[in-house]
């Protein structure tokens, strides 16, 4: 996981911070409480040095540089298709989570995965050792850093998220799970629906 080239810097735009560093959003809140909710939100043309003026005026530097801290741990989390494969081998009873709305699992899943869904969200925070290893898929690695944030918040210290969501996996390793596409109406979804 690597930020794009072009440099951040104090009059980069948040779009260009968040294409740069897509958790620069969970970073900022987390740290900062800053895109949480819509009295917290920024707008995508905004700057980052704006962003920080209008938030008890941070330092733009100690900004940034948690962003790329956070970016760093992040890419810890992931794991690639590959390597899930090969875990999966080694480890045929790995936990699968899947984190996409019913209709996209129902459609298309990996065997043996489990969507998200208040019951198993019971059974995972009652039942799931925390110390135990499992890996959260989405449709294109895009939602899944997300639910591992709050995994992690809770405890569970072995979190890993599938680089590239199922679409890598249909691509690179079990080309019978087919692809698909989000139509643009169906993107906007809530984390509960992702």
């Amino acid at each position: 996981m690597t930020a794009t080239n072009a440099p951040i810097t104090s009059q980069s735009t948040m779009r260009e911070v968040l294409d740069a560093y897509p958790g620069a959003q969970r970073a900022l809140f987390r740290r900062y409480h800053i895109g949480g909710c819509s009295s917290c939100a920024f707008q995508p043309s905004e700057t980052l040095e704006q962003l920080c003026s209008r938030n008890n005026s941070l330092n733009v530097a100690e900004v940034l540089k948690h962003i790329q801290s956070s970016h760093e741990q992040d890419a810890q989390i992931l794991i690639s298709h590959s390597e899930l494969a090969e875990l999966r081998t080694r480890n045929p009873r790995l936990k699968l989570l899947d984190v996409r709305s019913r209709e996209e699992f129902e459609a298309v899943r990996i065997e043996g995965s489990v969507l998200m869904s208040q019951p198993s969200m019971q059974e995972i925070m009652a039942r799931w050792p925390r110390d135990e290893a499992f890996v959260i898929i989405d449709h294109q690695g895009k939602y899944a850093l997300d639910a591992a944030a709050y995994f992690l918040g809770h405890g569970f210290t072995n979190v890993r998220c599938l680089r590239g969501g199922i679409d890598a996996w249909s691509q690179e390793v079990d080309q019978n799970v087919p692809r698909y596409r989000l139509e643009p109406a169906s993107t906007a979804t809530t984390p509960a629906e992702r």
